[in-house]
Parts: structure tokens; sequence; C-alpha cells
């Protein structure tokens, strides 16, 4: 692929292209500057982040952040100026990719420099979660993921943008695999008491990407211990009113998914008294479409298999009736035929 975007050239300024000019400048001092002000002048720019991106400047940035020659402060500001491009378009996206920005950040990571290491991270999570990356770029390098293993206790900002990239680039069986391979449930699960609720939001994102439908990582999580407490129990405390829906809704999927994987038991109480009221609760009028769609999805995945958990499922809160409340939404709702589909289950049993 190449790095220029199709853009009506007469659009570009000529202001963008002094902020380009200025990176090639002898002067390091006045390259240095020049990224400072390129970075101030692509903050909330959509347009900006285009010209100057059609004019070249990710190539010479990329350039400028892997010589050891530009100093500790210009490769960081070349970091950050990337990452704010990252925020742009999906197109933006894309021209990053194609200037091979992933394996230029990966080997960045071998920084000694944890604020560079900090920099190029906040990149790489940004590029990583966009849907036109394709995730196997992270797994390409073998020696990447034990790396990012080893940079999760360097700080809070490291730990929650690497569990980000894991929690989104955990797409297959495979992907499960060599996390798992690589100790992820042991260095993830600390995270989970982290005084950040964000690095305590992305490591229990980790868990339920790495649970969905494995055997092998769900029996290993039932006997991991987190401060001498066992995870479900964590989870369990995760899924209380008082926490955020977002953690509520992520915890129960995690339990979920470790039942539906043979690890725990239907009939034990942390799927019969909490993970079930948990997702019924989800499913109520106080929540947002999305949080009753993504919650009436997984109750569904939960006692599909499990007839005395639909009979206590479809006692609870009079759930058939709330269920009922979704065919007031407009049917464009992808998951109206889920939910029909389960409230015949429940109809009839």
């Amino acid at each position: 692929g190449s790095c220029i975007l199709s853009f009506d050239i007469n659009e570009v300024t000529a202001t963008s292209r002094h902020y380009v000019d200025r990176l090639f400048d002898p002067d390091p001092q006045k390259v240095l500057q020049g990224v400072i002000d390129m970075k101030n002048a692509v903050i909330g720019n959509n347009k900006q982040k285009a010209n100057l991106i059609v004019l070249g400047a990710v190539p010479r940035l990329l350039y400028l952040l892997q010589q050891s020659s530009s100093g500790l402060d210009l490769r960081t500001e070349c970091a950050v100026v990337l990452g704010s491009l990252a925020m742009g378009t999906e197109n933006n996206i894309k021209s990053l990719v194609d200037c091979h920005i992933i394996p230029a950040l990966l080997q960045g990571l071998l920084s000694p420099e944890l604020i560079f290491i900090e920099a190029c991270l906040r990149c790489l999570r940004t590029v990583f979660i966009s849907p036109v990356t394709p995730v196997q770029l992270l797994y390409t390098d073998p020696t990447v993921i034990p790396h990012l293993m080893s940079l999760l206790s360097s700080s809070q900002k490291t730990q929650e943008y690497i569990t980000q990239i894991f929690s989104h680039c955990c797409k297959t069986s495979d992907h499960q695999t060599v996390l798992f391979n690589h100790s992820a449930v042991q260095h993830i699960a600390p995270l989970l008491i982290s005084p950040s609720y964000k690095v305590r939001m992305q490591a229990l994102k980790c868990f339920s990407v790495l649970a969905y439908e494995n055997t092998q990582v769900s029996m290993t999580l039932v006997n991991v211990l987190v401060d001498g407490e066992p995870l479900s129990q964590v989870f369990v405390r995760m899924m209380q009113r008082d926490q955020p829906v977002e953690m509520q809704l992520t915890a129960a999927k995690c339990l979920t998914f470790m039942c539906r994987a043979g690890a725990i038991q239907t009939e034990e109480s942390c799927i019969v008294l909490k993970t079930l009221p948990c997702l019924v609760r989800m499913c109520s009028k106080d929540h947002l479409l999305e949080e009753r769609v993504d919650g009436a999805e997984t109750l569904a995945y939960l006692i599909e298999p499990d007839v005395e958990l639909q009979r206590i499922a479809s006692t609870t809160d009079h759930l058939v009736a709330m269920l009922a409340d979704y065919f007031k939404y407009p049917s464009s709702v992808s998951a109206i035929t889920d939910i029909k589909r389960f409230t015949i289950i429940f109809l009839f049993n």
C-alpha cells in the first residue's frame, strides 16, 4: 500500500506544507519545536491531519521516531503526534498502517525510557482498536507478546494500554492460545484490583475475550487467586449494583463464559444468585438500549443449554414482560431476532 490518501491537492494548505518542511530542518531544536507546533495544530482538526498525511509527514515522523540521535523529547513528541493523527478518520489509520507504523512503534517499546514507551503504547492502542487495522499484526513477531507482558508492571498507563490492545486483538482461539501460553492470566489477574478504574475495566475485558468458548482458559481461571480471593468472587464483586454498568456486564460475561465452557456448574451460587440476576437486571428499562441488548444476548447464551436456568430466569423480575418491551423499539436492532427467539423459549417452558 501507499502512504498517500486520494485527496484534492488544491485543498492542501500552505500552512500544512510549512509544518512538514520544518521536520527536515537541519537544526534539531527547530525540528522539535516543529513537531510540538504540529501536535498543537492537529488536535481535533481532521482536515489538518489529512493534509499532513497527504504531504508525507508520516514517513518523516516515523524516521525521526526511530533515530537514536533524535533524543528522547523529539522521539516522544513524534509518537504523540502520530497518536493524534491516528485519532482521525479510518482513512488516516489505513495510511499509518500502510507506512508500517506498527513495527516502528513495537520496536520503540524496546527503549529504556518509560515516557517514550507509554507514548508508543498509547499510539499502538489507538491504531489497534480501529476496525481497519488487521489484528494479526500484533502476532507477526513472536517476541512482541512476551515483551508486552513484561511491560505490564511498568506503570498504570502501560497496564491500561496493553490490556486494551490485548482485549481488542484477541479475536480467535489461536489468539487466546498465544496469550494464554505467555501467562496472560497470571499477568493480568492482579490488575483487577488496580486503583485505576480504566485498568480494572480493561483487565476484565481481557478475561471476557480470553474465556469465551475456551475450556482451557476457563478451567485455569477457576483456580486463580487475586490477593487471596478466588477470581470468580472478584467478578461477583464487580457485578454489584454500585459498580458502573459496563463493569457489571463485563464481569457477568466472564462468569457466563466460564460457566458455558464447563468451568463453573450452572447451579453454583455465583451463577444462580449473582450472574443470572445481574443479566436480568441489565434487561430492565433503566438501561440504555445497547446495554439491554448486550445483557439479553449474554443472558440467552447463559441459559440456552439449561432448562432449570431458563425456568429461574423466567420467574425473575418478570423478565418475560420486560423482554416484551423490546418490541416497542424499531426492528433495525440486529438482536431483536435473538430476543424473539429466547422470549419464545421462556414462554413455552
